[in-house]
């Protein structure tokens, strides 16, 4: 019997629709895969901010992730919002226990407003129980600071950054640069025992871009589950996100910054099945 490309999205909740377990959901579909999803917090949110955050008891999220896992065949896992300690602990022992074949973690620790969403004792525990045990981390500069506990500010910068954290135990580091200003985005993409790639693309004029990183990292775990290589799921997803971009550039959700337009028909894009 033929069966749907599946991914696991662990993530928050935005009660806004235009980042979290909602956007994850959003690019996984409209990418051609089956979404599945364990919620770590209920965030009430909307355009112009996050209002308050409801962590889920760490015994449910547990519940949710077994439920999934004991029944469903998935390919690969997108990790985002982990905001206490316990929560990542009962993360990385269903990782353990299922051991599926393709992580993805964005560390989300700062909202697009500015918001943080994740406790200070929780950024060790990323390091000592998450990232030894996922594939790839897909952090912003901002992320990327509170993490090696330094400015980056230039590209060059970006690249010793990505390298210094896969000598601390990351796997892979896809360190995202759409935070400098100019008119090219530059991301870092490091592997362990690899020359760090430096990935340019054109900035797109548009502040639209509420749920770019969540966006993103759904878009690789779904290429992933849909057989193609990390090299390749990063750039389709790259591709996947400036056409989101664009194509919601010149919309209206709300009144602050709006969601990408998930749903711009991508499916023409170049994937494998």
């Amino acid at each position: 019997m033929n069966r749907y490309p599946t991914v696991l999205t662990i993530a928050g909740s935005d009660s806004g629709g235009g980042a979290g377990i909602q956007a994850d959901l959003k690019t996984i579909a409209a990418l051609g895969a089956f979404g599945t999803s364990a919620i770590t917090a209920l965030t009430a949110q909307n355009t112009q901010g996050v209002r308050a955050i409801h962590p889920v008891p760490p015994a449910f999220l547990q519940e949710q992730l077994e439920a999934v896992f004991e029944d469903i065949t998935i390919d690969a896992v997108k990790i985002g919002m982990v905001n206490t300690v316990e929560v990542a602990q009962i993360i990385a022992q269903v990782l353990d226990r299922f051991r599926p074949r393709f992580v993805v973690f964005d560390p989300v620790m700062v909202s697009t407003s500015g918001s943080k969403l994740i406790q200070d004792e929780t950024v060790s525990v990323l390091w000592s129980e998450l990232f030894p045990r996922v594939n790839l981390i897909t952090p912003n500069l901002d992320e990327g600071e509170i993490l090696i506990g330094g400015e980056i500010r230039t590209a060059e910068a970006m690249k010793a950054a990505a390298l210094e954290m896969t000598e601390r135990g990351c796997k892979a580091v896809l360190l995202k640069g759409g935070h400098l200003l100019g008119p090219t985005i530059y991301d870092v993409l490091a592997q362990r025992e690899q020359e760090a790639l430096i990935l340019e693309s054109d900035y797109i004029d548009s502040r639209n871009v509420h749920g770019t990183g969540c966006t993103l990292s759904s878009a690789i775990a779904t290429f992933v589950a849909k057989g193609n290589s990390l090299a390749e799921s990063i750039i389709f997803a790259k591709e996947y996100i400036a056409g989101a971009i664009r194509c919601g550039a010149d919309v209206v959700t709300g009144h602050g910054p709006g969601p990408l337009n998930h749903s711009f028909s991508p499916l023409s894009m170049q994937v494998l099945s």
